[in-house]
């Protein structure tokens, strides 16, 4: 049975995911605005609740693997990684902000599962 969710569930959801870009300019902006509309709007919407949570998975798990790929930047091979990595952040949350705003749960990948 597929879900039916209403635009503004659908906007508040994408909204969680675009919110992500503000990493790119305030640090921990990517973790920060996310945290906030999901806890603002977590109880009024599930698929909030759910692409909150998501959101939040795949931002604390990228923000491990940039702080990895800095260190490894010492040893020069994280360079390319970091720039592989940064690539692979920002069309994995256009795909995600594209299906929150279809009203489906998407799942990003390589995110670990802090939140349940």
């Amino acid at each position: 049975m597929t879900e039916v969710f209403s635009k503004t569930e659908r906007s508040w959801a994408m909204f969680c995911h675009l919110a992500a870009f503000a990493g790119y300019v305030f640090p921990m902006g990517q973790i920060i605005l996310p945290l906030v509309v999901y806890l603002i709007k977590r109880e009024e919407f599930v698929l909030v609740e759910d692409q909150g949570k998501e959101c939040l998975n795949f931002q604390i798990s990228v923000t491990l693997y940039v702080v990895a790929a800095l260190l490894l930047s010492l040893a020069v091979i994280g360079i390319p990684l970091l720039v592989v990595l940064l690539i692979f952040h920002f069309i994995a949350v256009i795909i995600a902000t594209v299906r929150a705003n279809n009203g489906e749960r998407y799942r990003y990948p390589l995110a670990i599962r802090f939140l349940k």
